[in-house]
């Protein structure tokens, strides 16, 4: 199994990090990229293996009406705030689509996650906006486009969004499947409520769902993920054991 393990923000520190992990989703990036200076540091000191992934700027998905703002630094008056979220063409989006492009390029990040507010429905005002938005800004070479919506949007909508404009469907697998199986990345961010542990049998259900010989992303988003993680990353070498073991057993035996 093509497992990439990893959490959504270092939480722990990035030295510590690298050396327990493969990937991480600078989830940060969602409210205001980090300052370039500090993206330079973490892919100097990160291997040359590692892989970042990324949230897009909420100035992209978000209204500018949206409580998240509160934790934006940089000025943001009435007319950004108005051109704000949506997908929209606006210049407020396009400059935050030029911003967050400037931070993977400064990561070599693999993935883009645009992360829709449950604001953002399925009507056919937001479906025709993310078609125009992706045209327009059109592919960066290596990078993936995830999206992540929230809400009621339908199977067959979000399917046959994400086939037109080439995006991995991600998703929290409790809440529903992906409907993208060339790629699975899940984003876990705690059954029932953000600061729930999952339980013993909550992880193996989670090992139980990763797709047989395809590249899995499991990124722990919820509070207590460090733990969580932790937790799931011993489960998974004991399943490795057993298995190398059962395997053994009927060689001998043939």
């Amino acid at each position: 199994m093509a497992i990439k393990l990893g959490m959504c923000g270092f939480t722990i520190g990035a030295s510590a990090y690298y050396e327990r992990f493969r990937v991480v989703e600078v989830q940060q990036a969602v409210y205001e990229p980090p300052a370039a200076m500090t993206m330079e540091r973490w892919r100097m000191q990160a291997p040359p293996s590692f892989e970042f992934t990324m949230k897009a700027w909420q100035v992209i998905t978000h209204f500018g009406t949206s409580r998240t703002y509160r934790r934006l630094r940089r000025p943001f008056d009435e007319r950004a705030k108005a051109e704000a979220g949506g997908f929209r063409i606006t210049d407020t989006v396009l400059t935050a689509w030029q911003t967050t492009l400037e931070a993977a390029r400064i990561l070599r990040a693999t993935a883009i996650l645009f992360q829709c507010p449950a604001s953002f429905r399925q009507t056919p005002e937001n479906i025709e906006a993310m078609r125009r938005f992706f045209a327009t800004i059109g592919r960066e070479e290596g990078v993936r486009y995830l999206w992540e919506p929230r809400g009621p949007w339908a199977d067959d909508v979000v399917l046959d969004l994400c086939r037109d404009l080439g995006l991995i469907h991600a998703v929290d697998p409790f809440i529903r499947p992906s409907l993208t199986p060339e790629l699975t990345y899940w984003r876990l961010h705690g059954n029932k409520s953000h600061y729930a542990s999952y339980s013993d049998e909550e992880l193996e259900q989670i090992r139980r769902w990763i797709p047989e010989g395809r590249e899995c992303y499991v990124m722990f988003n919820n509070i207590p993920r460090v733990g969580d993680v932790k937790r799931f990353r011993a489960l998974l070498a004991s399943r490795v054991k057993m298995e190398t073991r059962i395997s053994r057993k009927r060689a001998d035996n043939s």
